[in-house]
């Protein structure tokens, strides 16, 4: 029998998870069905931001927690670019400063954050905060805000990695523009040398994705980041993660922060009567 390769493995684990998922929202709907209490409890639910330098795995991470607690995934440049768009009251203002090269203001971004907590609908079980706050001044305008909801923040996850590691990582990286898959040429190769393995249609790689460029991005990244962590190292909340183990083994890491390392005894035996779980 032909060994299993890691690749393999990996994407039995990401099945399983998807699996796991699927088995909640089915065991919450048949649970509202019988008038019993859903599963995203107030003990179901998350408030936390996710840190990481370029390259340490937040876009992996990330949708795997929205779906865990059903919160919503607020990534500031993403949210900034939306409320441009809707030309909301907070888009305009901030579409003004940037129109005259300024820097969006703190207010603003914290006013933003606020509109979605409680104008969107997935915020409901609660969020993921990814590129926010990025000084200490927005964290305690953070948890000002989030004290005036009367919520506090559950988790600041720091998801670290050494930098030379990254910069393997990074400039290895293949895209696929239409989708976003992405590849490795050392990692993770495509099937076809630089070939999307699903279209095969032609990849690239960023052109900031070079070792000088990475360097400086990650040198910001820590001048900004090291006063945010400290301060939630204060708080209580600051929780780091090693991110140069393999995503499966990150993810577990994450349940351990969230205290639900096992699934629930019903999904372990319906994945085991699939023959996925031991």
């Amino acid at each position: 029998m032909a060994p299993i390769k890691d690749d393999t493995v990996e994407s039995l684990r990401d099945l399983v998870n998807k699996l796991e998922s699927r088995v909640e929202q089915l065991e919450a709907k048949l649970q509202q069905a019988d008038g019993g209490p859903t599963w995203t409890s107030t003990k179901e639910s998350v408030r936390m931001i996710l840190m990481g330098p370029p390259g340490a795995g937040k876009g992996t991470q990330a949708p795997k927690i929205k779906e865990k607690f059903r919160a919503c995934h607020l990534a500031t440049g993403d949210m900034l670019r939306s409320q441009v768009a809707k030309k909301t009251q907070l888009g305009r203002e901030a579409k003004k400063i940037m129109d005259q090269g300024g820097l969006v203001s703190d207010d603003i971004m914290v006013g933003m954050i606020k509109g979605e907590l409680e104008g969107n609908q997935e915020c409901k079980n609660g969020f993921i905060l990814d590129g926010f706050p990025r000084t200490v001044a927005q964290a305690e305008k953070l948890d000002s805000m989030l004290q005036e909801k009367s919520q506090h923040l559950q988790h600041a996850v720091e998801l670290r990695i050494d930098d030379g590691l990254l910069v393997s990582r990074i400039t290895g990286r293949l895209i696929h523009p239409a989708s976003g898959r992405t590849y490795h040429k050392i990692f993770n190769p495509p099937k076809d040398t630089m070939k999307d393995d699903i279209t095969g249609e032609p990849l690239i790689q960023r052109s900031d994705d070079n070792p000088d460029t990475l360097k400086k991005r990650l040198a910001t990244y820590h001048d900004q980041t090291s006063p945010v962590v400290s301060y939630y190292q204060k708080t209580g909340v600051w929780k780091p993660i090693d991110a140069s183990q393999e995503p499966g083994q990150v993810w577990k890491s994450l349940l351990n922060v969230f205290g639900d390392e096992k699934p629930s005894s019903t999904t372990s035996s319906l994945l085991s009567k699939i023959g996925l779980r031991n």
